[in-house]
């Protein structure tokens, strides 16, 4: 503001001078006319108010010793087939616009080595970080920085959250270090100063300011993934390394996380806000996963031409395209061409925002729907399922599922997750997003990014069908599946717990 009011007085003077030339005869007469005029002394002009701010060395001395530097090493796999293994590399959000396709990542023959940031929420040692960080990890190490001294812990995750980015991983020793606290990111308002902190291209314990630049960012994918994010912007200089780091307000409050920037500009990076992580927290502690709900609906956004076909006066809310047979949706009472206005109070006004809410809102809890029907406003509650988005990109394998017992979680492959893992147009199976250490998936060799296309010799569908074949099993059993991997088949056996 002060540079722009200092840009202004000249061009006000300049003006002002101009008008004076033009009619020297009638000013010099006007002030002889008027000698008190004359004698008047000018007007004051107002004083330029001050602007005090922040002491950012405050706040880096509370957080700095909170934030930890993680490396992460997956050993060089190799595939029967192929003889190349598929790496997690942390820095691969931080390439999205860039115009490489989804998950790409170079052919390797030895470890692959990646560095991201986290930070204390335990002094005991709970870290939070990035999915994207500590992905297909195989070994995991924590350092702490005390000032000139620094510690190195061995890590294991304890818990994950992939649609949503977000790990949590636990030092085999106690990190002696202080915990940060989550603040309230609604609460934090677009051109508030922040302060991000991490390990960027491995610089450790690096701070940089700026300002929330904007809230609410729905609708980006960065590498391409697909998932539930609702992103606060910064301008703060955040940069590979940084991922899973803290973005603090100046009271030294968690208000976001480091997650993704935009590779073609400068100053636009993309934090993960506190409530979310705070929401999901407890869960991933004690359950080591956050199972996202949903309604069970399909839905779509509207353009002018359809509101105005349902009545509507703005192009706003979430279109219902199909109902899931048995979902939630259909048990409540929702029908398509419904149209969903509010959630829990809550206007939409992007069919967006719909799948983030109620993924967050938790399974089995009842919500209140506003709805649009018949051009009538009706309320329904819907109880909540425990399944993934409900925009029917993906279907995720309920928590109760047979599939679960081999220690497996299971995605069906949508046209999304096809084109990202390289598949032929129209492949089907059940696709590998997590595997849980020490079981019984993990031991026969399977792993995330697998896709799951025979099961006994009969044709895998989604994973549904993997369910119900795997139930059918008994207890001891071997279970002979057929994977697709890096673009070529193998079979391994699995015997059900």
């Amino acid at each position: 503001m002060t540079i722009r009011t200092g840009l202004s007085i000249p061009v006000v003077f300049l003006l002002t001078a101009c008008q004076a030339k033009a009619a020297p005869s009638a000013s010099l007469a006007a002030a002889a006319a008027t000698p008190a005029a004359v004698a008047a002394p000018p007007a004051a002009t107002p004083a330029t108010p001050m602007v005090t701010l922040p002491d950012f060395s405050v706040v880096a001395e509370k957080v700095v010793p909170s934030v930890v530097s993680i490396k992460v090493v997956q050993h060089a796999k190799t595939s029967a087939m192929d003889g190349r293994g598929q790496g997690a590399d942390p820095h691969d959000f931080f390439r999205f616009f860039q115009g490489l396709p989804p998950g790409f990542r170079m052919p390797r023959q030895g470890p692959s080595e990646g560095l991201g940031s986290g930070y204390v929420i335990e002094s005991s040692g709970l870290i939070l970080t990035n999915y994207h960080v500590i992905e297909n990890a195989d070994d995991i190490e924590v350092t702490l920085q005390h000032g000139s001294e620094s510690r190195t812990l061995k890590g294991k995750v304890i818990g994950k959250a992939p649609e949503y980015d977000v790990a949590l991983v636990k030092t085999d020793e106690d990190a002696k270090a202080p915990a940060l606290e989550l603040g309230d990111s609604d609460a934090t308002k677009i051109g508030q100063w922040v302060m991000a902190v991490g390990n960027p291209f491995g610089l450790s314990q690096t701070v940089s300011v700026g300002i929330v630049s904007a809230k609410d960012r729905i609708n980006i994918a960065p590498s391409g993934r697909q998932g539930l994010y609702d992103f606060m912007q910064t301008d703060a200089a955040i940069n590979p390394g940084n991922s899973g780091g803290p973005l603090v307000d100046m009271a030294g409050h968690v208000v976001g996380m480091n997650t993704a920037i935009n590779a073609e500009g400068s100053g636009i990076g993309f934090a993960i806000p506190s409530n979310m992580i705070r929401a999901m927290l407890s869960d991933l502690r004690t359950k080591g996963s956050f199972a996202r709900a949903w309604i069970g609906v399909k839905i779509q956004g509207l353009n002018k031409e359809l509101a105005q076909s349902y009545g509507l006066s703005e192009p706003r809310g979430a279109l219902v395209a199909e109902v899931v047979p048995d979902g939630p949706g259909a048990k409540a009472g929702l029908k398509e061409g419904d149209v969903i206005t509010t959630f829990n109070g809550k206007r939409i006004d992007s069919s967006e925002q719909l799948p983030l809410w109620a993924g967050m809102a938790g399974a089995g809890k009842k919500v209140e729907l506003g709805v649009w029907r018949d051009h009538h406003e009706k309320n329904m509650t819907v109880e909540l399922g425990a399944f993934p988005d409900d925009n029917g990109a993906v279907a995720q394998s309920g928590p109760k599922g047979g599939s679960n017992k081999l220690g497996v979680t299971l995605e069906d492959v949508s046209p999304d997750a096809a084109q990202q893992l390289g598949l032929a147009r129209g492949q089907r199976g059940a696709v590998v997003t997590d595997v849980a250490p020490d079981s019984a998936a993990a031991k026969a060799g399977l792993r995330e990014g697998d896709v799951i296309v025979g099961v006994q010799g009969e044709r895998i569908d989604g994973a549904a069908t993997v369910e119900k074949l795997v139930s059918k099993m008994k207890s001891g059993e071997p279970l002979r599946m057929q994977v697709l991997r890096n673009g070529s088949k193998l079979f391994m056996a699995i015997r059900k717990p």
